[in-house]
């Protein structure tokens, strides 16, 4: 799992929040969405979401997907990818993460925007609910050669 087994991540932090204004991006961003699901759901902290029945962590992700994408699409972002996860080839071989998922955006601008919405932020619950842990990395397209280029400039 995590480094520290007992630390979880679900949510960003304001610090974490102002490192990525600060990176100052241009552009489109792509999130990387590494998530593990609870094997039940916990609605606890959102029991107005909650169905009648206990459902599965994956379930309770398949509404947050559902309540999730028509914000997502009118903020003009999409997701390109969502797959089934497993152990890594290549990383520790006693951590696991149930689906990786890509969502693209057209600028952090837009990304905050959606993340900060009211009507979206009503049915986070569903997502509260369904993950164990998770990670979120913000990604920007980079061609071969331009990584290069990029440390070459922080040590000048």
């Amino acid at each position: 799992m995590s480094d520290n087994p007992s630390q979880r991540y679900l949510e960003p932090t304001q610090e974490s929040g102002r490192v990525l204004l600060a990176r100052g991006l241009k552009g489109p961003v792509v999130m990387l969405n590494l998530l593990r699901f609870r094997e039940v759901a916990d609605y606890s902290r959102a029991p107005h979401l909650a169905p009648p029945e206990p459902i599965s962590g994956t379930a309770a992700y398949e509404r947050y997907i559902e309540h999730t994408l028509p914000f997502l699409q009118a903020s003009g972002g999409n997701v390109i990818f969502l797959g089934k996860g497993g152990t890594f080839l290549i990383g520790p071989t006693e951590e696991r993460w149930d689906a990786a998922m890509l969502v693209r955006q057209r600028s952090v601008g837009d990304f905050m925007a959606f993340a900060s919405n009211p009507a979206y932020l009503n049915g986070i619950g569903h997502r509260e609910a369904a993950l164990e842990d998770s990670r979120l990395l913000p990604l920007i397209e980079t061609v071969v050669g331009d990584i290069e280029a990029e440390k070459t400039e922080a040590r000048e």
